[in-house]
This record gives structure tokens, sequence and C-alpha cells, in this order.
């Protein structure tokens, strides 16, 4: 089987333990919320791996960096998603400072590789 650039990328792998974690969550989440934030949250942290893998099979770093740039706000959406879902109390402190952690630490990465594809370094 082959593997592709993507699925080598740091960022990536960080993004999918991420998305797993969120899935794992908001399953706990109460029911009348399925169709509200946790299908938001879940819907933009898949985005964020979905813009990492679909921007690096673009031929210029141009094309790369905007879909990282997408990635990015993806990531500050899961961070709007969860401060909401800590403030109705779906989220505990733990969990909510956890994925708030991971969360941030995925755009730092994903902020350093858009600076690397428009060579602002």
């Amino acid at each position: 089987m082959h593997t592709f650039y993507f699925e080598k990328l740091v960022v990536w792998n960080n993004a999918r333990i991420l998305v797993k974690e969120i899935y794992m969550i908001t399953g706990t989440f109460p029911d009348d919320e399925r169709f509200g934030i946790t299908n938001q949250i879940r819907r933009a942290s898949t985005s964020i791996t979905a813009n990492i893998a679909e921007g690096m099979s673009r031929q210029t770093d141009k094309e790369k960096s905007r879909f990282i740039n997408i990635s990015f706000s993806s990531c500050i959406e899961v961070i709007n998603f969860l401060i909401i879902s800590n403030d109705l109390g779906f989220l505990d402190d733990r969990n909510y400072e956890q994925l708030r952690m991971r969360t941030e630490s995925i755009s730092n990465q994903l902020n350093a590789l858009h600076k690397i594809l428009n060579k602002i370094v």
C-alpha cells in the first residue's frame, strides 16, 4: 500500500488524533445537541485533516498554503466550539484544557507550515 505525503506529516497525524478525541468526547454530549454543537465541532475537526490532505496534493506552494490556511481556520473554529461546550457544561475543565492545548498545538504547527510554504521564515 502506498503512503501519501500528507500521511507522513506530524501535523496531519496530530490532527487525526484530535478528530478521534473529539468524536469520543462529543459522544457524551446531550442528544439534543446531535445536530448542533456535536455536528459542528466534528465537522470542523475533520476539516482540519481533510484540508491538510487536499492541500498537500496541490502542485504549487501557493495552492498548498491556501488549504493550510483553511485548515488553520478550522482549528480556530474547533477552539470556539470547545469554549462554548465548556461554558454549557458539556465539557469538563480537564477535557476542555486537554483538547484546547492539542488544538492550539496543531494550529501552531499549521502556522509554521504556512510560513514555510510562503517562505516567510
